[in-house]
């Protein structure tokens, strides 16, 4: 038996109809977005790893399918895509540690 979820692939190709009752707007999403990721300091494919490690950052599901697929269109292997999540995981692993900083700061605040 299968367990319902909120995501569904299916609906990663309707994206572009999030825009139907405020089409201005999706228009300057769009806009912005595919001028981020077109070629500039960095390639094309190194935006995309980027992306993809952003992706697991925030757990976006449709953000991980869709940019797996451009890193593999794009020419990076899985090596490549697997080391850029650990990049993201040392970041916001090490994120949510050094906030400790701010516990101390307040428990040493508390205790005195």
């Amino acid at each position: 038996m299968m367990m319902e979820t909120y995501y569904k692939p299916e609906d990663l190709p309707k994206f572009s109809e999030i825009g139907q009752q405020a089409p201005d707007l999706a228009q300057k999403f769009f806009d912005y977005y595919n001028a981020v990721f077109a070629e500039g300091a960095l390639t094309e494919r190194e935006k995309t790893l980027i992306a993809l490690s952003v992706a697991h950052a925030v757990q976006c599901p449709y953000c991980i399918d869709a940019y797996t697929r451009a890193c593999l269109e794009k020419g990076s292997n899985l090596e490549e895509m697997t080391e850029a999540i650990h990049v993201a995981t040392a970041i916001r692993g090490g994120a949510s540690l050094v906030h400790g900083v701010q516990m101390r700061n307040i428990a040493q605040k508390l205790s005195m």
